[in-house]
């Protein structure tokens, strides 16, 4: 799975996990080059054919040459790169692809407006929770249990310059002994109950000191990938119709369609679902809207079985 530009591999949290629960399948998600985790020797290079080649050598580096089949999904730019993946033919074991939300035409009009854009954002963030704050708000992520998984992918501490996802703490098991009543029906009484904590006072000057703080920043500046931008979607909707294995099509609006896809389209060459009133990061905003259609997509191409009881409800027909 490839995360958008600027984005994380968390990205596709929420989405796996629904899909796991409808069919039986492995999840891989990939901190894209210069995204993330990842760390390389050329951090700035995010061309089309070394994004896409890096996906190669990393399942070669993985699987070597037993390497199960691949269903390719893409959000955005990393829509892009699974077209471009499946055109230079560096994963043999191929099955499916499946784009979300990027089609050459409207992706090239954006370009105009992508610097604005970028140039709107806030540089820094006082805090992680300030940083999900303006994600949700700022419509980037609509659904909020998302942002909060995902926008920690998205920045990095300025001193240290890791990413925050490090700064988070793990899950621990309660150490707490629960309250012992005489009767197990009883109810607590506040004699009962352990006296609240009293609050620590904060000082006023340092308060207002934290709150001007810039603490975090973004992973990767894309308004230096520029260069790149239009070698991603260039041609790529051609590219799309030529890719050999079934396609999926998946977008938040069917306005978002060009000439070349309406036409492929209407000649059966993919399937196309829209899937209404979600923002661009379609499955962070719909994670089990987005399992149900791309899990009916495996199964009715027989590349999956359903997980559980094996009853599963198809998603709404697609065209």
């Amino acid at each position: 799975m490839l995360h958008g530009g600027g984005f994380s591999a968390l990205s596709w949290a929420l989405f796996s996990v629904e899909i796991s629960k409808i069919i039986h399948c492995q999840c891989l998600a990939i901190d894209i080059r210069g995204h993330g985790d990842t760390q390389t020797e050329n951090e700035d290079d995010l061309s089309a054919e070394t994004l896409a080649q890096d996906i190669g050598d990393i399942l070669q580096t993985m699987y070597g040459e037993s390497c199960p089949p691949v269903l390719l999904i893409g959000h955005s730019m990393g829509g892009a790169i699974c077209v471009h993946v499946a055109n230079m033919d560096v994963v043999p074991a191929l099955i499916g692809a499946v784009v979300i939300d990027v089609v050459e035409g409207t992706a090239l009009e954006a370009l105009a407006s992508m610097q604005s854009f970028l140039r709107s954002r806030p540089n820094t963030f006082k805090s992680i929770q300030h940083a999900v704050e303006w994600c949700v708000r700022s419509g980037q992520i609509r659904n909020i249990e998302s942002a909060r998984v995902s926008m920690p992918g998205q920045i990095v501490n300025i001193e240290t310059g890791k990413l925050s996802t490090n700064e988070l703490p793990l899950p621990e098991e309660s150490t707490e002994e629960p309250t012992k009543f005489s009767n197990p029906n009883a109810i607590a009484e506040d004699a009962e109950l352990p006296p609240p904590a009293a609050p620590t006072p904060v000082p006023v000057a340092s308060a207002a000191a934290a709150s001007n703080v810039k603490k975090y920043t973004w992973r990767i500046d894309l308004s230096k990938s520029e260069k790149y931008w239009e070698g991603w979607f260039q041609g790529l909707s051609q590219k799309f119709l030529d890719v050999r294995v079934p396609k999926l099509l998946l977008l938040a609006g069917i306005d978002n369609l060009d000439r070349a896809l309406t036409v492929g389209q209407m000649q059966g060459k993919f399937q196309l679902q829209v899937l209404a009133r979600c923002g661009h990061a379609v499955h962070e905003d719909r994670p089990h809207e987005v399992a149900e259609v791309i899990g009916t997509y495996l199964m009715r191409n027989k590349f999956a079985q359903p997980a559980g009881d094996g009853h599963f409800l198809k998603h709404m027909p697609a065209c």
